[in-house]
């Protein structure tokens, strides 16, 4: 991690929503998915608040030897957004404690605040972090 890596940062990432993030894409398996309406999923949001963290903080770390990964969610989703507009979402680090970062997050669509919120990343080194998952699945 490099000194920059400081509370304070804030970030903008912005995207719009295609068909392959609605609902019935989440799990193309699932009939119960597929039938639904097809709007912004709230399991594609969430990557998308995690996306807008990681590109907040990357350079400030030792890319991409270390990288983050994902600990904790809690954010809401308050309305649906349609294919085609653009997501604006938002991130601030408001607290580092050791390897554990804290965000707030926030995403409009442009009409409508589409979700508020915490997450949480920890900072690992990634062919230490590889190697741990690898044992997990070798006998």
């Amino acid at each position: 991690m490099k000194e920059s890596l400081k509370i304070g940062i804030r970030y903008t990432h912005k995207f719009v929503i295609p068909k392959s993030k609605t609902v019935p894409a989440l799990y193309p398996e699932s009939e119960e998915f597929t039938i639904m309406p097809e709007v912004f999923a709230t399991g594609f949001l969430v990557g998308l608040l995690e996306w807008t963290c990681i590109k907040a903080i990357n350079p400030h770390l030792d890319w991409p030897t270390e990288q983050t990964v994902g600990t904790h969610i809690n954010v809401s989703h308050e309305a649906a957004t349609p294919v085609g507009l653009e997501v604006t979402c938002t991130t601030e680090l408001i607290e580092v404690d050791g390897r554990k970062l804290t965000f707030t997050v926030e995403a409009h669509d442009g009409v409508d605040l589409i979700s508020k919120g915490t997450h949480a990343r920890f900072v690992i080194n990634k062919e230490r972090f590889d190697a741990k998952v690898s044992a997990k699945v070798t006998p």
